[in-house]
Order: structure tokens, then sequence, then C-alpha cells
């Protein structure tokens, strides 16, 4: 439920990018995921986060993107339309429309997302004042549960001081080359998750979730981490290793 935790002043706005000419599987926040669009599965997803006042789709303004904003209007995510290279600028514009303190960047290609983990990193954020915080700077969660939080100022530091046409596709490089400039916060868990692949990028990437979503989902719509973890476990799909044992795995 978007914003049931209340903090005070702050608005926490959710900015999902999403894009239909991704090159390596083109039109896959489109495809279906057990008869929805993964786009539409993944916002169902986010509405459940408490930490976000607010959840907007981000896209661009080709005619190609014209179909993301049909599904976001269908399930009640507003639209920001932009740049759709300049990613960096898309987000910066979507923050000053909609107003807020804090933005939260998420990719709409993550359809494994945990909003009680978006709702950690939020929260870490918030308590601790930071300029930026994430589950990027020590990888231990799986790919395709990134989260990021910044403050308004620090997203227009970014956009302000970001000049490479990479970089602003790719919105935050500058924080992880120059974490000195930054009051950065970082969660983490003890077991490294990081090998697991769950975001999706090529067909063998959609395979995986739609069996997740096939196994999981008909009982249990609100699935986390945990559950997809205990299937995969049970199944024989993954062994988890400790960083911090003995024998170093």
């Amino acid at each position: 439920m978007l914003g049931a935790q209340k903090r005070g002043p702050c608005l926490i706005l959710g900015i999902l990018q999403a894009r239909t000419s991704s090159t390596r599987l083109p039109g896959k926040v489109l495809k279906p995921l057990l008869d929805k669009p993964m786009l539409a599965r993944q916002i169902e997803r986010l509405k459940r986060c408490r930490n976000l006042d607010r959840l907007i789709v981000a896209t661009s303004t080709e005619r190609s993107d014209d179909a993301v904003v049909e599904v976001a209007q269908q399930e009640g995510a507003p639209v920001f339309r932009g740049s759709l290279e300049d990613v960096l600028d898309r987000f910066y514009q979507a923050a000053k429309a909609h107003g807020s303190s804090h933005v939260v960047r998420l990719t709409a290609d993550c359809p494994l997302t945990d909003p009680t983990l978006i709702d950690d990193v939020v929260q870490l954020a918030i308590e601790h004042n930071c300029d930026f915080a994430s589950n990027d700077f020590v990888r231990s969660y799986p790919r395709g549960l990134d989260v990021e939080v910044m403050t308004i100022s620090t997203l227009e530091t970014l956009w302000h001081d970001t000049s490479n046409h990479q970089d602003r596709e790719h919105v935050t490089p500058l924080v992880y080359a120059h974490p000195e400039r930054f009051k950065i916060g970082s969660v983490e868990i003890e077991i490294d998750l990081s090998a697991l692949r769950w975001t999706v990028d090529y067909q063998t990437d959609f395979d995986f979730v739609t069996r997740v979503y096939q196994a999981l989902y008909p009982a249990n719509p609100e699935f986390g981490m945990d559950d997809i973890l205990r299937h995969l476990i049970l199944n024989g799909e993954v062994r988890i290793f400790d960083r911090t044992g003995p024998d170093g795995c």
C-alpha cells in the first residue's frame, strides 16, 4: 500500500523506467507474464511498498512507447515521458514535475522486485539522512532486486555533473565512481546471493521468471525473495553458500 507508513513531510517518489526498445530482448516489458504484461506485474508488486508515497512510470516520447503508457494507465500508474537515451534527464524532469524530497530508481525488467527490500533501503536513507542509499555498493542480493534511493539534491547534482552519454543513460555511475562526494548508505545480507540472476535481459531470463510466477503466484501473489529462494532450493535449482563461513565460500 503506497505511503501506508507516514514519515512526515518527505515525499518519496518511486520512478519506474520502462521502454520497449531493448536491444537484447525487444518489447520485454510487454511480454505476457501469467496473461498480463511484465510491466503490469511489476507495478502490481511495487504498489505493495509501504515507504513509497507515489509511483510513476517514466518512459520515452517515442511512439514505440505508447504501449508502455497504455499499460501503466491501465494499472493506475501516472506516466512521465521524456528523452529515450538521456534517462538521467528523464528522471530529473519527472522528479521536478511531481515534486519530491527523495527519488527511488527502479527498472521495469525486474518483475521479481521485493517491496520489503525497497522499503528497507528507503528507511535507511531517511533515518540516516543519506544522500544516496542502495543494495549495490556491496552486492549481495540477486541481480534484479536492485534499489537506489537518492535525495532530489543528489539527483540534481548527477544531472548537472554527468556529461558522459553512457553514464547519463545509466543515471547513477557518478555516485559509484566518486563515493567520497556523497553520504552513502548500503543495505546488505549475510549470505552472498549476488550470483543469482533474477533480472530479464534475455529470453532465458524471462523463461525463468515465468516458471517462478507459475509456481508461486497462484497460491501467494505477494511472494517475496524468501519464497523464491525456498522454491529454488527445494527444487534443486540453486545452492546457497554463506560467504562468511569457515570454507570461505
